[in-house]
């Protein structure tokens, strides 16, 4: 995918809108540089802006980032979301305190915003982003544009960016609440500079007719006061009986449950709803993986998020899929589902 110079400029704006990365801090962004947000933010973003940042050269593992935290003093940190999960289920030294903390690749459930102000000393600001825009809807930590997080929002369209969420059915705006395809305006959106990717004639497919949008791929909706909520991408969207439902809506309730580390939500194929839900929840305690807390699981998103939408089977695993920048990847869980002797 070309990558003009001029994508700087939003790279920068970035990490002093977004992140608020300033001189004095001690800036670490966990991401590996062989993915966008670490490449453009860990590497390309301070070199451009003249701030220090650390690059570990190392596998992840708690401790090691913990150990990191501690001894450079980081101030200013940023990673994916499966970080964040696995410090919360690690033995945490006392008394550490973050500038800043914030997210990226993954959404970011509500329970982690919580857990983080004890922990960390700071509320971790969901982002949101793709690798042909850069980052493009935040929870902005700079002064300018800081406002109080709105559970399980991404925030507002970031400087340099016109974004909306456009309906099903047609290339036009929908209503506040709505659910919709979230789209980048690039008539209007100064920082945007994706055209096409490398060796590619069919991008325009990600674009509408006209070239006024383009199609991040994304399910979500915007609220009345131009906060967006991400559902899921476009293929994960599960539709069961005329419902569409996006995973993490149903994934961000599971993990409010204790024993719950993480948890990962697909739709499995039915006769009668087209599609149900299905869950794989990794647990704190494996031998807890019982009916009973399965049935506490299905009752829980049936109390706080909708009766209609939650897990005809609950499966008990030891870990989730996942890339090498800690995105889940429920087409994993698909395909083993759809095998043959799939339990």
């Amino acid at each position: 995918m070309p990558v003009p110079v001029r994508a700087l400029a939003g790279i920068c704006c970035y990490l002093e809108y977004g992140l608020d990365v300033r001189p004095e801090d001690v800036y670490w962004n966990a991401a590996d540089p062989g993915w966008a947000y670490g490449l453009y933010y860990a590497i390309l973003g301070p070199l451009a802006a003249g701030r220090r940042s650390i690059v570990l050269h190392a596998g992840f593992s708690p401790a090691l980032t913990w150990q990191v935290l501690q001894r450079f003093e980081v101030t200013n940190f940023a990673a994916a979301p499966t970080i964040y999960r696995a410090l919360r289920a690690s033995d945490q030294p006392a008394g550490y305190r973050l500038r800043r903390a914030s997210s990226a690749g993954e959404p970011l459930t509500p329970d982690i915003v919580a857990w983080s102000r004890a922990a960390l000393g700071t509320e971790v600001r969901d982002h949101y982003g793709q690798t042909e825009h850069g980052m493009l809807i935040v929870n902005g930590w700079h002064d300018d544009v800081r406002t109080e997080v709105r559970p399980g929002s991404m925030g507002q369209p970031l400087p340099g960016f016109s974004c909306a969420v456009l309906d099903n059915d047609r290339d036009e705006q929908a209503s506040a609440g709505t659910p919709g395809r979230i789209a980048v305006d690039m008539t209007a959106s100064a920082m945007g500079y994706f055209s096409r990717y490398h060796g590619d004639t069919d991008s325009a497919g990600r674009f509408t007719p006209d070239g006024q949008w383009w199609l991040t791929g994304d399910a979500g909706y915007a609220d009345a006061d131009g906060y967006y909520f991400f559902s899921a991408r476009d293929d994960d969207v599960i539709i069961m009986a005329g419902y569409r439902i996006g995973p993490f809506d149903v994934e961000s309730v599971l993990v409010t449950h204790d024993q719950v580390v993480e948890a990962a939500v697909i739709g499995v194929p039915d006769e009668l709803r087209g599609e149900v839900i299905e869950a794989f929840v990794v647990l704190r305690d494996p031998s807890q993986d019982t009916e009973e807390l399965a049935g506490e699981l299905q009752q829980l998103v049936k109390d706080k998020f909708a009766a209609h939408a939650y897990p005809r089977r609950v499966h008990f695993v030891d870990a989730l899929p996942k890339t090498p920048s800690g995105k889940v990847q429920r087409y994993i869980l698909r395909q083993q589902r759809a095998e043959p002797d799939a339990p």
